[in-house]
């Protein structure tokens, strides 16, 4: 009897020991919870500006940017076509939809601009493989406009605007006036509803680059007249990052970012290391910042009419170029992964 009563006096002390646990347990729980929901990660509001056409790296900018919104670091408000030919808006289009996000606005120029196709015409085959709503560029409406209704819905000081491709819609922006979209000039509204601009553009500390002197008055009028931050990226970043291969060897199907490499990396004996990768740079750098992988040099960015660039170094100046930290195999593989994104997934 006396061994009896031991062995429930012990089993009522582990029950006791076994519900204080779980009660601990319970409340280390809960107040690991809290935690985390004191802490939330905000998605940063973001307008991506691309050429989508003459180079195939705006492809692959497209596809970081959606890695970063599956991720829950971005929110994409819409994709800006700044190159008028009829395929780019479709071709933008067809990207947004593969990963999941149809209905993000498209806005294009309807001003006078640049019309360039792709030469390794890697867009027919998109438009013609993957689903799509626009069936051409004329159909998206005008950029200026949308770039004018998105940004007065923003809260202040919130959006950044990524480019990697000509400065027209950024240049037609500023210059545009007051609307019923919003009472403030284009000046105005940039400086009430941009923290920053990331552009792929210009060479450093001088030199003439593609998407400035493509439409360089627009160039000019966008970077002198900003009124928030600029961080440039330049041709010599880019040029030595060479992705792609690793994404064509990816043993996933029907995946458009993956078929734009595949199309064009062979029809250049340059490309055969893989294509140099300017505009991912540019989305890399928005989102996660510089500090990890690049140092900057202040100043000002000072732009000609016939397409070159020189540079005033300030330490006070609103622009700043990158310069490589990160060693170029270890960004190069960063920047690749993030291409790869979703291309394991059979759709």
């Amino acid at each position: 009897m006396i061994n009896l009563c031991k062995i429930l006096i012990m089993k009522v002390k582990v029950l006791q020991i076994l519900i204080i646990g779980i009660v601990v347990l319970t409340f280390s729980c809960k107040d690991s919870k809290k935690n985390i929901a004191e802490t939330p990660q905000t998605p940063i509001p973001v307008i991506f500006d691309t050429d989508c056409g003459p180079d195939y790296d705006d492809v692959g900018a497209l596809a970081i940017l959606h890695a970063f919104a599956d991720s829950g670091y971005i929110n994409i408000l819409a994709t800006m076509a700044s190159n008028k030919h009829e395929l780019v808006a479709p071709s933008i289009d067809v990207i947004n939809t593969y990963y999941g996000r149809p209905d993000i606005p498209i806005g294009a120029p309807k001003s006078d601009g640049v019309n360039d196709d792709a030469s390794q015409k890697w867009a027919d085959s998109l438009i013609v493989k993957y689903p799509h709503d626009l069936m051409s560029t004329g159909e998206a409406p005008d950029a200026v406009k949308l770039y004018r209704k998105i940004l007065s819905e923003q809260e202040d000081t919130t959006v950044t605007i990524i480019s990697v491709g000509f400065l027209t819609n950024l240049g037609n922006l500023i210059m545009s006036e007051p609307d019923e979209l919003s009472p403030l000039s284009g000046k105005k509204l940039v400086e009430k509803k941009v923290n920053r601009w990331v552009c792929m553009g210009g060479r450093f500390p001088e030199g003439r680059e593609y998407n400035v002197f493509m439409d360089s008055l627009k160039s000019i009028i966008a970077i002198e007249q900003w009124p928030t931050e600029i961080i440039f990226t330049g041709f010599e970043i880019g040029e030595h990052i060479k992705t792609g291969l690793r994404l064509i060897a990816m043993p996933c199907k029907n995946n458009p970012v993956k078929d734009v490499f595949a199309i064009s990396i062979p029809q250049s004996e340059e490309d055969k290391n893989g294509r140099k990768s300017w505009d991912q740079t540019a989305v890399l750098i928005a989102v996660k910042g510089y500090e990890n992988y690049f140092y900057i040099n202040k100043g000002r960015f000072i732009p000609f009419e016939d397409g070159h660039n020189e540079w005033k170094d300030s330490e006070n100046g609103t622009h700043g170029y990158v310069i490589t930290k990160m060693p170029v195999q270890q960004i190069t593989k960063l920047i690749e992964d993030l291409m790869m994104h979703e291309t394991i997934v059979t759709k």
